[in-house]
């Protein structure tokens, strides 16, 4: 553990002990959490996720109530029975749409993410369509193609070539993917235009602060949400003439084609303020979260040799020479077990919550409506009884044995799994065989601590790397 880790454990366990009277009178029938400021619990788990949540399952166990502003008493469960009922509860008991309410401001209000009931129902009927069936083969050619260009220009030498910021490619690949696969966008001025707009945009909410309602204020253009709210504006107008030259011009195979094909079940077709908060929804939950996960999945194999030599084996016996097949990546079950123990040491969202709107005996715990209930994917992947020598990275536990939806669920579950969950994982995997294929990641630090980035922890600094022909 390096120093910045030490301290920031540190700061987490003496959080957790801070007892204030202003705080004392919570709610009494809700299981005992930390009693520190509800401001101070919100920085510390924005700012330091990892700590703050280690401290809170060493102080209180698998049960804790979290208190943060703006936002009811968080119930947060990391154990797997628990974790079991939430995901078997009914949508009519748990709205998770209400528990992601603070991503409305960004992502909007037709969003998947922030629907609940029927409404939910609805609009991800809509979505699940591009996600299914033959239309991924040309998604994985996709994928390939943007990986295979992207990496030619990676600095390369015997040993280790210069240093580069891995996060930083692994998001233009990823929102290189998104443009081509979900807005059908081909290289060209359209596709420049649109892309820088959306990394200025992204750009901005990097920052977990904007996460909270309170930071999301527009005090003009050069307010960084005012920036925000100016760039989303010139991106929906972007994606509007996007959507007229396709109407002109004819539909594709991309996604977007098929939400403008898709209708609802009365017959109407989505309205331009649904494709828009969809699109937007589709990038923001599909660029930052899939790089990550590679950029967490290379550092893993650039720090141990013996699983990189593992799949690169694997590559040369399955996929021989040539252009990688992506149907042939279904063929790769240690790649796969590499993704998945990555996703599960690291896990890219800290957890998923439902908000009661009736009273509900969760885990033994009777909560009463309007309580949000949380289930915490760091710890119950973390978690010695279910993991053994949990901090070990071993690809092997995804070989030997399938886990449970309750104990291993980086996706989210229950009636909210994730309908990129297929995408995601297919993308991960051809993206890493094709830079496998042609180069070894060598490690340039010898630590690597978590940051949040928005909803996502990924590796702090975007993680310095260096790159080796394959075989030196």
């Amino acid at each position: 553990m390096d120093l910045v880790t030490e301290v920031a454990d540190r700061a987490a366990r003496r959080l957790i002990r801070w007892e204030t009277e202003a705080v004392r009178r919570h709610t009494p029938e809700l299981p005992p959490g930390p009693l520190a400021p509800e401001r101070a619990q919100l920085l510390s788990f924005l700012l330091t996720p990892g700590p703050f949540l280690r401290a809170c399952r060493e102080r209180y166990g698998k049960v804790v109530t979290i208190r943060v502003p703006g936002l009811p008493p968080i119930v947060q469960f990391s154990d797997p029975d628990a974790v079991r009922e939430v995901f078997a509860t009914g949508d009519d008991v748990m709205h998770a749409g209400e528990a992601n309410a603070v991503l409305e401001p960004f992502l909007g209000a037709y969003s998947v993410l922030v629907l609940d009931g029927a409404r939910h129902r609805s609009q991800r009927r809509l979505l699940l369509p591009p996600f299914r069936g033959d239309r991924m083969r040309a998604y994985g050619e996709a994928m390939r193609d943007i990986t295979a260009s992207a990496i030619a220009k990676w600095p390369r030498a015997p040993g280790g070539g210069a240093r580069f910021v891995l996060q930083r490619e692994t998001q233009a690949i990823t929102l290189d993917v998104i443009l081509r696969t979900v807005f059908g966008m081909e290289d060209g001025a359209d596709q420049d235009r649109m892309r820088a707009l959306l990394a200025r945009a992204l750009r901005i909410l990097d920052n977990p602060l904007y996460i909270v309602r309170t930071f999301q204020k527009d005090y003009g253009p050069l307010s960084p949400w005012g920036r925000f709210l100016r760039l989303r504006k010139e991106i929906f107008h972007e994606m509007d003439a996007l959507v007229t030259r396709r109407r002109r011009e004819g539909l594709g195979d991309d996604i977007l084609s098929m939400l403008l094909e898709a209708t609802h079940e009365d017959g109407t077709p989505m309205s331009s303020e649904e494709i828009h908060d969809e699109l937007l929804t589709l990038l923001v939950a599909g660029h930052e979260t899939t790089a990550t996960g590679i950029t967490w999945a290379l550092h893993r194999l650039s720090i141990h040799p013996d699983v990189l030599t593992r799949v690169q084996a694997e590559l040369d016996e399955r996929l021989g020479k040539g252009p990688i097949d992506p149907d042939r990546v279904r063929e790769l079950p240690y790649l796969d077990a590499v993704c998945k123990e990555t996703l599960r040491i690291h896990p890219v969202i800290p957890g998923i919550g439902r908000v009661l709107q009736k009273p509900t005996v969760v885990g033994g715990h009777a909560l009463p409506a309007g309580v949000a209930v949380g289930c915490s994917i760091y710890l119950v992947h973390s978690d010695p009884d279910t993991w053994p020598d949990p901090e070990r990275f071993d690809p092997t536990r995804f070989l030997d044995k399938k886990p449970t939806p309750y104990t291993y669920f980086p996706f989210g579950g229950g009636l909210r799994r994730c309908i990129g969950e297929a995408f995601a994982l297919y993308e991960m995997r051809i993206v890493l065989a094709t830079i496998l294929r042609e180069l070894e990641p060598v490690a340039a630090v010898t630590h690597v601590r978590e940051q949040r980035r928005n909803i996502t922890i990924t590796p702090a600094g975007g993680l310095p790397i260096r790159m080796q022909p394959r075989g030196m």
